[in-house]
Parts: C-alpha cells; sequence; structure tokens
C-alpha cells in the first residue's frame, strides 16, 4: 500500500504488525497473533483519529492517492456491454477520455470519463488524466450522439486539468472545453456527473455542468489547484496548505455551498482502503441521481439544468 506524509506513523504500526506474522509463516512455532492483533486494534484507532477531521489540504492529498480506483474501474465494474468510442472526428483520439456506449442496471447510458491510469505507463498513455482539445471534442460528440438516441450521460471525473502545452492550445483547447460545457447544458437528456478524485479547473467543469453533480467524501473540485493557486497569491507554491482552505474546494464545503449535490461516503481511510465498496457505493448513488430524473421531459430538464448555474451566480452576488 502506498502511504501518505501524513500516514507515515499508520504505516509503521501496519509494517510492524505484517513483520510479526511474516516471521510466523516462516516459524510456525512462533504465536505472535495476540500481539499483532493489538497493533492491529492500535492502527485501526490512529486511522480514525486521522480521518475523523482531515484538513482541505489532506483531502487534496487523499483525492490525489494513486491507489484510489479510477474511471476505468468504475466503468468495468458498474456498467456491462460497454462499447468504446473514439476519437473527435477531427483531429485524433485522446486517451485521457474514456467513453462509450454501455448499459447500467440494464439502462442503456452513454458514459464518459477521465482516466489517469494506473502504472507509470498508462499514466503516461493517459496523459495523467489531462485532457487535450480532441479530448474535449470527442466528449461533445458522445453527448451529441446521446441526446439524439435519448441516452443518459454520466461523467467521471478525475483530472488535475485540462492539459496546458503548446500543441494543445494550438488546437483550441479553451474553445473545446467551452463546447463541451455549453454542450452539458444543451442536452435534452438527464447528466449525472460523480467526482471521484480531482475536479480540477475548466477541464473538470467540461465533464461535471450537471444536472446532478456528486462527490466522493474525499474528493475536491476547484478553479485552480492549491499549489497553482499558492504560485498566483503569494508566489510561493509552499503556500498550499492556506490556498486550500481558502479554495473552499472539499465535497462538505462545495455541499454547502450548493456545487454539489451529494456526497458519497467513502471506507474509513478513504476509497483506496476498500475499492470495491467505494465503487458500489458510487453505482447506488448514480441509480438514485437518476431515478430523481425518471420521466422528466427534455425541455424540463434543460430548462431547470440552466436554472440551476443561473441561481448559483445570484445566490453568490446577494451573499
Amino acid at each position: 500500500m502506498n502511504y501518505l506524509d501524513f500516514e507515515k506513523p499508520l504505516a509503521e504500526i501496519e509494517g510492524k504488525a505484517e513483520e510479526l506474522r511474516a516471521l510466523a509463516r516462516r516459524n510456525e512455532e512462533m504465536d505472535v497473533e495476540a500481539e499483532a492483533k493489538a497493533l492491529d486494534k492500535k492502527a485501526s484507532d490512529m486511522l480514525v483519529d486521522l480521518y475523523r477531521d482531515l484538513s482541505p489540504w489532506r483531502k487534496c492529498q487523499v483525492a490525489r492517492h494513486p491507489d484510489r480506483p479510477h474511471c476505468r474501474d468504475y466503468i468495468e465494474t458498474l456498467f456491462t456491454e460497454y462499447t468504446p468510442l473514439a476519437g473527435d472526428r477531427n483531429f485524433a483520439d485522446d486517451h485521457a477520455v474514456m467513453g462509450g456506449l454501455a448499459r447500467f442496471d440494464d439502462m442503456p447510458v452513454m458514459v464518459i470519463g477521465h482516466e489517469k491510469g494506473h502504472d507509470t505507463k498508462t499514466r503516461i498513455e493517459r496523459n495523467f488524466g489531462m485532457a487535450r482539445p480532441e479530448g474535449y471534442r470527442k466528449a461533445v460528440r458522445l453527448m451529441d450522439l446521446a441526446d439524439r438516441f435519448n441516452l443518459p450521460v454520466v461523467t467521471l471525473v478525475d483530472t488535475p486539468g485540462a492539459y496546458p502545452g503548446k500543441g494543445a492550445e494550438e488546437r483550441g483547447q479553451s474553445e473545446a472545453i467551452a463546447r463541451s460545457t455549453e454542450k452539458c447544458l444543451q442536452i435534452r437528456v438527464p447528466l449525472i456527473s460523480v467526482i471521484i478524485g480531482e475536479g480540477g479547473s475548466g477541464g473538470a467543469v467540461a465533464f461535471a455542468t450537471a444536472d446532478r453533480l456528486a462527490m466522493l467524501e474525499h474528493s475536491i473540485y476547484s478553479v485552480i489547484s492549491p499549489e497553482g493557486c499558492a504560485s498566483i497569491l503569494w508566489k510561493d507554491a509552499e503556500k498550499m496548505r492556506e490556498a486550500a482552505e481558502a479554495l473552499r474546494l472539499t465535497a462538505q464545503d462545495l455541499k454547502r455551498l450548493g456545487v454539489a449535490d451529494h456526497i458519497i461516503k467513502e471506507p474509513m481511510g478513504g476509497a483506496q482502503r476498500d475499492r470495491d465498496a467505494t465503487i458500489a457505493a458510487v453505482g447506488k448513488a448514480i441509480g438514485a441521481l437518476l431515478a430523481e430524473m425518471d420521466g422528466q421531459s427534455g425541455k424540463a430538464l434543460v430548462k431547470a439544468r440552466r436554472k440551476k448555474y443561473l441561481d448559483m451566480g445570484s445566490k453568490g452576488l446577494a451573499a
């Protein structure tokens, strides 16, 4: 298991318990189970203490944990008959964005998401979940297809932000993000978005301008990363803790502000501690949110979605 910086004391205790059991496996005459169980209990109590009241910066670290389930894991587990659709019909296929036709609880849907990759090879192939313009244009094409065939759209958001490279800018990165955001507002079918890790900047907004936005308990959603914010405001990226606090980027903050509609509880210690339970919880939330919009006309969906985002701005100005 990969441990975060603030989990190092926990790593030591769990490591000692595993060492004892490894010794017992090599020497069958040793009886260390009682001592190992005592360490397990101590580790369990420490885990609860560590995760009882995480600071915004620590939530950022948990949201970025490499062992959290990624888009591909959710698609493979929650959706059946997944048929990937590739390319933007203009330039290329962006591997940072997965998408295609599938069934969710036997309901035909279109699923789209950012994929970060799970090891060095796939992270490079997926560009660490940072989409280029062709990724957003692929998403627009898939949302158009879903609209045409009256298929609900489910998006899984996990990106530090859109890729800021020279080639991406030359091919119209900001325009592609804007078109994807616009398409989210236009489609006449239910649109459910789940922040499963990081929701960074316009790269996340382009998938998350939804009828219902759900966030995993330790996920984050922000206009900029804490490090980027600190670099701009204080000229010092090391002030990321203060920036994370100021940005109000946690699921709990965003629920209070009316940006997120639903928080999905994670297992104790984060999604990486029990991937199967996390994926099941996300599936349950998606089903419930889709059920809320069952039977609504396309016109009513577009009107309610537009009102939702217009009200956010007016409430903020009034405050």
